[in-house]
C-alpha cells in the first residue's frame, strides 16, 4: 500500500487538503480545470502530514501508561530525592545507580522518557475512548476504563522516591516541630536537631509553614506513627494524598454530570494526565487533599447542603488556606436560584460564621491562633519566569537596567498590584454574573488568585484543572492549551529538581540531557507520531489560514497572470467559420449556482468557511 493510500485509509482528508492551498483553505481549481502537478503533490504531502490513526483497543494505551510509570519509578531510584538516613541509601544497587555516571545518565533518561510515555498513553487513551461523533458522549463504560487507568498508572508511584519536588520532606520536619511544641507559623525547621538529614530544602530552614492548621495535625500524626523512619513517613503522606485523589475520582464525574459535561472525559482530563499522577502521588503534595475536599464541598453546595458544604471547604482551607476564595460562592449556591440580595447576604454571613467559628475553635485547641491568616496574606518570595507577574517584572526590569536605572522595586510593586487586582476580580464575580454560572464564576475567581500570584508552581494548575473540566473544556484550542501546559510542566519538572551528588559534577549536564530528551519527545509526539499529532493539527476551531511557500506563491501569481493574458488573446482573436464545432454551437450559457441564505448549496454541500 502506498503512503498516500495508507493516509487516506486511516484518516479523512483534512479540510482544504484537496484544495489549491494548504491548511483549512477550501479553494478549489475552477470547475473542469485539472489540478496542477505541484498543487497535487503539495496537497498529498499535507494530507500525509496531518493524517492520524486511533488505537485499536484500550489495552495498548493502558499497558503503555504502565510502562511509562515504571520508567519514572526506575528513574526516581537514581535521581529522586533520597534522604541520607534512609535504609535505601545503603542498598548496593541504589548506591551504584546514584553514584556512578552511567547510572545517573540512565536514571535521567528513564525519568524524562517515562513522563512522555505516560503523556502519550494519556492522549491515546482519550483518542480510543472518544466518540467519533464529537457531538456524542463517550461510551457508557468509558468512566470505568479511565478509573482503571488512573489506578494502574499510579501504583508504581506509591513506592517511587520523591521526584519533581521535595516539599514532602518539609512535611516531616514540620510534623516534628508540632511534636516538639513549637509554632510552625513563627519558627523554621532549622531549630530542630538533624533537620537537614531529613531532606528539607534549605529554603525552608527559616521559613514559616504555608499550610493550614489541620495539615499541621496530620503532619504531627504521621511523624508520631513513623518515628525515626523517614521512608514510612513518606509512604503515609502518600496514602493521605491518595485519599485526596480518590475523592477527586468520586466528585469530578458527579459535578460534571450536574453541568451537562461528559463525566468520563472530565475524569480523563483531570485524573489520568501524568502531571497529576506525578505531582499528587509521586511528589506527595498535600494539594491533592485540599482539592478533594474542595470538590466535595462544591458538590454538597450544589445539592443545597450548605452546612456540610461549608464544613468540607473549611477542611480544605485547613490544608491550604487558598481555598477560602470558594466560600462566597458556596454561599451563593446555598442561597439557591433566584435569591434576593437580602437572602444572598444572609447566606454569606451564615457561611462566614460557620467557617469562622470552626477555624477559631481549631486555633484555640491547637494553640497557634490565626497564624494561618499570615500564610494567606503572603505571596511568597521571588517569582517564577512563566507567571504573568514574573514576565512583567522581567520585561520592566530589563528595560530599566538598559537605561542604567534601578529595578529592585519592580517585583514588590507588581506583587501588590497583582494582589489588589485579584481581590477586585473576586469581588466583581461575587456580585456580578448570571446565576446559572455560579460555579464558573467561582472557577475564574480562583484562577485570578493563582494567575496573579508571583509564584505559580506546576501543581497549581491541578487546583484549577478539575474545576474547568467539570464546567466544560472544549475540544478546540481550550484542550490544546491544557495539553501544552501539562507538557510544559512535565518538561520543566523532569529537569528542574534532579538529586545528583555534588562530587559527580553532573548537574548542568543532566539538566541539558533531560531537556534534550523532552524536545525530542515533543517533536515526535507533535509532528511525527500518527497517534498523537492530532493534538497539533486537528480541531483548532480557528478561521481558515492560507498557507503557501513564498516561492510557490510568486510562481502561482505569474502563472495566473499568464493564463489571464492567454484568455484575453483568445477573446480578441477572430473566429473562422470552420473553427466552430457543433458542440460549441449547441452549448447553453452557464448560469451561476444559487446559494441559500445560510450559504449552503442546494445539493446539500457544506458551505465554504466565511460564507456566513
Amino acid at each position: 500500500m502506498s503512503a498516500e493510500a495508507g493516509a487516506a485509509e486511516n484518516s479523512p482528508a483534512p479540510r482544504g487538503a484537496e484544495g489549491a492551498v494548504g491548511l483549512g483553505n477550501p479553494a478549489h481549481p475552477a470547475e473542469g480545470e485539472p489540478p496542477r502537478p505541484t498543487q497535487r503533490k503539495r496537497d498529498i504531502w499535507l494530507h500525509i502530514l496531518r493524517s492520524s490513526t486511533r488505537p485499536k483497543s484500550v489495552w495498548s494505551p493502558m499497558v503503555e501508561g504502565l510502562l511509562g510509570s515504571m520508567l519514572v519509578l526506575l528513574g526516581s531510584f537514581g535521581v529522586g530525592w533520597l534522604v541520607s538516613v534512609s535504609p535505601l541509601s545503603r542498598q548496593p544497587w541504589i548506591i551504584t545507580f546514584r553514584t556512578e555516571t552511567v547510572g545517573v545518565v540512565l536514571a535521567t533518561i528513564a525519568l524524562t522518557l517515562g513522563c512522555w510515555v505516560m503523556l502519550r498513553a494519556w492522549l491515546r487513551l482519550g483518542r480510543v475512548l472518544e466518540n467519533p461523533d464529537p457531538n456524542q458522549p463517550w461510551p457508557t463504560r468509558s468512566l470505568r476504563t479511565v478509573n482503571a487507568a488512573v489506578v494502574l498508572w499510579s501504583l508504581p508511584q506509591l513506592v517511587a522516591i520523591p521526584i519533581f519536588s521535595r516539599d514532602v520532606f518539609a512535611y516531616l520536619n514540620q510534623g516534628r516541630l508540632v511534636l516538639a511544641g513549637q509554632d510552625p507559623y513563627t519558627t523554621g525547621v532549622s531549630s530542630l536537631d538533624n533537620w537537614f538529614q531529613l531532606g528539607t530544602d534549605i529554603l525552608w530552614a527559616e521559613s514559616e509553614t504555608p499550610y493550614g492548621p489541620l495539615f499541621l495535625w496530620l503532619e504531627a500524626a504521621v511523624m508520631r506513627i513513623a518515628g525515626d523512619s523517614p521512608d514510612l513517613a513518606l509512604f503515609l503522606f502518600r496514602l493521605a494524598c491518595v485519599g485526596g485523589v480518590v475523592m477527586m475520582m468520586i466528585f469530578v464525574p458527579k459535578l460534571a454530570r450536574i453541568h451537562g459535561v461528559d463525566p468520563a472525559r472530565a475524569q480523563w482530563i483531570t485524573l489520568a494526565n501524568p502531571l497529576l499522577i506525578i505531582s499528587f502521588i509521586s511528589s506527595a503534595h498535600n494539594d491533592a487533599i485540599m482539592v478533594g475536599f474542595a470538590l466535595a464541598g462544591v458538590y454538597a453546595a450544589a445539592h443545597s447542603r450548605g452546612v456540610l458544604a461549608t464544613l468540607l471547604v473549611v477542611v480544605s482551607i485547613g490544608i491550604k488556606p487558598i481555598t477560602i476564595v470558594l466560600l462566597p460562592f458556596i454561599g451563593l449556591l446555598w442561597a439557591g436560584p433566584g435569591a434576593s440580595w437580602s437572602r444572598k447576604f444572609t447566606y454569606w454571613f451564615l457561611t462566614a460564621g460557620i467557617a469562622g467559628t470552626v477555624m477559631i475553635g481549631i486555633g484555640l485547641v491547637q494553640g497557634y491562633g490565626f497564624g494561618w491568616l499570615a500564610v494567606l496574606a503572603g505571596t511568597g518570595t521571588g517569582s517564577v519566569f512563566w507567571s504573568p507577574i514574573g514576565i512583567a517584572d522581567g520585561w520592566l526590569g530589563t528595560l530599566l537596567r538598559s537605561f542604567g536605572l534601578d529595578s529592585g522595586w519592580t517585583l514588590e510593586v507588581f506583587k501588590v498590584a497583582g494582589r489588589i487586582l485579584s481581590v477586585a476580580v473576586v469581588l466583581w464575580l461575587m456580585f456580578r454574573g448570571d446565576e446559572k454560572f455560579i460555579v464558573q464564576r467561582m472557577v475564574w475567581a480562583f484562577t485570578a488568585l493563582v494567575v496573579l500570584s508571583p509564584i505559580v508552581q506546576p501543581w497549581y494548575l491541578l487546583w484549577l484543572l478539575p474545576l474547568f473540566a467539570i464546567t466544560g473544556i472544549r475540544k478546540d484550542w481550550q484542550f490544546k492549551w491544557v495539553v501544552f501546559t501539562i507538557a510544559f510542566f512535565l518538561a520543566f519538572g523532569a529537569s528542574d529538581q534532579l538529586s545528583i551528588y555534588q562530587f559527580l559534577q553532573l548537574d548542568q549536564e543532566m539538566l541539558a540531557l533531560s531537556i534534550t530528551v523532552s524536545w525530542i519527545c515533543i517533536i515526535w509526539l507533535g509532528l511525527l507520531d500518527r497517534q498523537t499529532r492530532w493534538v497539533v493539527w486537528d480541531g483548532w476551531g480557528l478561521p481558515a489560514v492560507r498557507w503557501e511557500w513564498p516561492r510557490l506563491r510568486g510562481r502561482r501569481a505569474a502563472e495566473d497572470a499568464g493564463d489571464a493574458e492567454d484568455d484575453d488573446a483568445d477573446d480578441a482573436a477572430p473566429v473562422s467559420a470552420g473553427s466552430v464545432s457543433a458542440e460549441s454551437v449547441s452549448a447553453a450559457p452557464v448560469t451561476p449556482e444559487p446559494v441559500t441564505a445560510q450559504g449552503a448549496r442546494p445539493g446539500g454541500e457544506e458551505p465554504t468557511p466565511g460564507a456566513r
